[in-house]
C-alpha cells in the first residue's frame, strides 16, 4: 500500500507542484490550501507524513502540528516556512517536527526527508 502524504500551503502552485512530484514516487497525495479543511480530512482518514507551512491565514502550521500529534503521533511533520529564523526553528523542533525546510522548497531534499520518515532511518519506503 502506498503512503499517504499530506500537503497544506496556502500557495497552491506550491502544493499543486509539490503533489505531481510525489505522486511520481507512488506516494498517495492529497494537497490543502486552508488549515480548517486539512483538520477536518486528517479526522476523517490517517497519513503517515504532513508538510505544512507555517504562516498560512487562520490556522497555522504549529496548529496543524498539535492537532496531528492529538489524532496519530506516528504520523510525521514536516515543516516548511518562508520565515526561517533560529527562534521559528527552536520552536518546531520543541513541538516534535520531523524536519524543517525554509522556502522555497528543493524538492529533492523534501523528497529524501519523506522517504526517511516513511520508511526509518535506511530511506526505504
Amino acid at each position: 500500500m502506498s503512503k499517504r502524504i499530506m500537503i497544506v500551503d496556502d500557495e497552491k502552485i506550491v502544493g499543486d507542484m509539490t503533489k505531481i512530484s510525489l505522486e511520481d514516487d507512488g506516494y498517495q497525495v492529497e494537497t490543502f490550501v486552508e488549515g480548517a479543511a486539512a483538520l477536518k480530512r486528517l479526522q476523517e482518514a490517517p497519513f503517515d507524513v504532513v508538510v505544512t507551512d507555517l504562516k498560512m491565514r487562520g490556522i497555522d502550521g504549529f496548529e496543524i502540528l498539535k492537532a496531528v500529534k492529538q489524532l496519530n503521533s506516528d504520523t510525521k511533520v514536516i515543516m516548511i516556512t518562508a520565515f526561517a529564523n533560529l527562534d521559528v526553528a527552536i520552536e518546531a523542533i520543541k513541538g516534535d517536527v520531523f524536519d524543517f525546510f525554509p522556502k522555497p522548497i528543493r524538492i529533492k531534499e523534501l523528497k529524501a526527508s519523506i522517504r526517511k520518515a516513511v520508511g526509518g532511518a535506511d530511506g526505504k519506503a
